[in-house]
């Protein structure tokens, strides 16, 4: 007996069974839900945003064996090439920005918190390539910045750019750029928990459980991936900490208090100092920056950099408290020059190095009263960094857990957690401070807020609303009135002559017994769309009808009306 195989059939039914897994994909995507599938698609874009900073890094490194400074007196300093490279990397900066479009020129830790409030974490890939050589020359000519501004970036913009790519809802755009924002900041730093709670603190603002998981595994990659390249590295695990005894915690709350007046001062001074430069041309602002670190670095070398030369400065024996004062002083200075004046690049290495010389004098300071402290100064040198990040980001938590992760100590944590409350209190109620992201979102007129109700609608995607049961035909007087009758209670859409949907309606005559056929125009939205937008829409009426389509609008795919969208807000949905 023989069995004839129709290859047409096999083909349509490999044809269908990948139509339906692909839509069975995106539904599952536009939940606000976790699942395996956003799980898996996390970790394979976590991969790329890694191999992304693992790219940089290496450049980085290649580059720093050559140009970190090392001159420690005014003669030598004064001959050495390395001193002036401030002043070239600022003109390569601006050659760079102006191969590039203005459009694009915008980058940073704040830019992306921007796009991911209210472009659902869209990062352009334009922006990608000055975001990276800026930021490689800006590190490599030792201006004081740190490398995690472009980490995330990149790692935003590598994970986002996939996710359009593959054409996943818009709600899980925003989860996919979270996650790679974490990639990029666990690849750089080997410290995958703090990168996790850095995107919650600083960047997503709210923890919701389907962002967790993929932001995890992102975050794990990231690290992984680090340590596969550079080894299993703690950067700052040279640090001598040493336990602290509980008698000596009530100065430990005086340092808090003056962390929390410096956190505050920085934070102001920079961003003055961002409001001034704004609207100067950038070649004035890059060169200010670089002849201002030029300067610096002839007498305070240290004080270059993103913050590692700072930190090594007050782990020597027995530091000068002359020295140090002078060193944070110029690295204070330098760092508002440069992230003030828009070199490219992350603010949390040169606070690391500020915090490190601030807990270090604190300790000098003490020890001449209470001469016990002598041999704690390790431990106020991390609580300094603590303190430092924790304020000037608002990110308490996960500045913690960063100084854990990078000492590989866990003595750190109680006497970090009891000076940084302190620091909190005086900074945000004392000098009414706030992040300085969102400082410099105001500065640079970036809007961030986002209404409750709206917030709550971008997390779905249409496809999890929408009505599939349907029917649509095209426009014919005669064949109308039937289809209404037959649709039973389903949507009718109507393809008029000019290629325009319309929703058919009954409706009754009030002063006779009949009913007529109505129709109106409505708009239609991609199903990557979220509930946001067809809320923006239907609100102002409150009332009518979208259609989501797939690709194009001869795919219809699903009809939703203002009756359910408002029925899915009062459920506490979203």
């Amino acid at each position: 007996m023989q069995i004839k195989i129709n290859k047409a059939a096999i083909i349509h039914a490999k044809a269908a069974t990948r139509k339906y897994l692909r839509n069975d994909l995106r539904d599952k995507l536009s939940q606000a839900k976790i699942s395996a599938q956003l799980c898996v698609i996390a970790l394979l874009f976590a991969i790329i945003a890694s191999g992304v900073i693992i790219l940089f890094r290496l450049a980085l490194g290649w580059a720093q064996e050559h140009t970190i400074p090392e001159a420690t007196d005014f003669s030598s300093a004064v001959s050495d090439w390395r001193t002036y490279l401030p002043i070239v990397g600022a003109l390569l900066i601006w050659v760079v920005a102006g191969i590039g479009s203005k459009r694009y020129r915008r980058m940073g830790i704040a830019y992306v918190l921007h796009r991911f409030k209210l472009h659902y974490g869209k990062v352009p890939l334009q922006s990608a390539p000055g975001q990276f050589f800026q930021a490689l020359i800006a590190l490599i000519a030792n201006f004081s910045v740190g490398k995690e501004g472009p980490a995330i970036h990149l790692g935003a913009t590598s994970a986002s750019y996939l996710a359009e790519k593959f054409k996943l809802p818009d709600n899980s755009v925003r989860i996919m750029c979270a996650s790679g924002i974490a990639a990029g900041i666990a690849a750089t730093f080997n410290a995958p928990l703090a990168a996790v709670l850095f995107v919650f603190e600083v960047i997503v603002r709210e923890y919701k459980i389907h962002y967790f998981f993929p932001i995890m595994l992102s975050a794990i990659c990231g690290a992984l991936s680090s340590q596969l390249v550079f080894g299993n590295i703690h950067e700052y695990d040279l640090i001598t900490v040493t336990r602290i005894p509980l008698d000596h915690y009530p100065i430990l709350a005086l340092g808090g208090i003056v962390l929390g007046c410096a956190a505050a001062g920085f934070n102001h001074s920079l961003l003055k100092m961002t409001a001034i430069g704004q609207h100067w041309p950038l070649i004035y602002r890059l060169m200010i920056a670089a002849s201002v670190t030029t300067l610096i670095g002839l007498f305070l070398p240290q004080a270059l950099g993103s913050g590692d030369l700072a930190i090594q400065a007050t782990i020597i024996d027995n530091p000068s408290l002359l020295f140090l004062l002078a060193l944070l002083v110029g690295k204070i200075i330098a760092t508002i020059a440069a992230i003030g004046f828009g070199i490219p690049g992350g603010l949390i290495g040169p606070l690391y190095g500020i915090g490190a010389l601030i807990g270090a004098i604190l300790a000098l300071v003490s020890a001449i009263f209470f001469p016990s402290i002598a041999p704690y100064v390790g431990l106020y040198t991390v609580i300094g960094m603590t303190a430092m990040m924790g304020v000037c980001l608002s990110a308490p938590l996960a500045a913690l857990v960063a100084l854990l992760e990078l000492t590989n100590d866990a003595s750190i944590i109680l006497p970090a957690m009891f000076v940084t409350i302190p620091a909190f209190l005086i900074a945000y109620q004392g000098f009414n401070t706030s992040s300085v992201f969102l400082k410099q979102l105001d500065i640079m007129g970036l809007g961030y807020k986002v209404p409750p109700v709206n917030q709550g609608l971008q997390k779905k995607g249409v496809r999890a609303l929408m009505d599939r049961r349907f029917v649509i035909v095209n426009d014919n007087d005669d064949l109308l009135l039937e289809v209404m009758k037959r649709a039973e209670g389903r949507p009718v859409l109507v393809r008029n002559a000019e290629s325009q949907i319309q929703m058919l309606s009954l409706e009754m005559q009030s002063f006779e017994d009949s009913t007529t056929l109505s129709r109106h125009v409505m708009q239609g939205f991609p199903d990557t769309a979220t509930l946001n937008e067809v809320y923006e829409l239907l609100s102002i009426k409150r009332r009518g009808e979208v259609y989501i389509y797939r690709d194009n609008n001869q795919h219809i795919v699903g009809v939703i009306s203002w009756a359910n969208l408002w029925q899915e807000i009062r459920s506490g949905q979203v």
